[in-house]
């Protein structure tokens, strides 16, 4: 990304490039997908939530209730829209709840 003198850049084209070039968007999309978990999910189901993995496409999600566990899993086609829409990005395909 070099650029002639006299030219102007924006800080977000700086900060994109370094992301790309030091390849830190996959460690970005797992802190992103955890904050994305818990805005979606809300408090209610957070504080069921002990852990949070994401794999490739695969979002792997730790729950301490097994009744909740039970519940969730009947939604989760929604479960992965709902976050997907929150990362502004299809991240995730698969969910898998523990």
């Amino acid at each position: 990304m070099a650029k002639r003198f006299g030219e102007h850049i924006s800080l977000g084209d700086v900060i994109q490039d370094f992301i790309e070039t030091n390849r830190l968007q996959r460690g970005l999309d797992k802190v992103s997908v955890e904050e994305a978990w818990h805005n979606v999910m809300g408090t209610a189901i957070s504080k069921y939530t002990t852990g949070i993995l994401l794999k490739e496409a695969t979002l792997h999600v730790k729950l301490s209730s097994s009744v909740l566990r039970e519940e969730l899993s009947y939604g989760k086609e929604k479960i992965i829209k709902m976050v997907n829409e929150e990362l502004g990005k299809d991240l995730i395909e698969k969910l898998v709840l523990r």
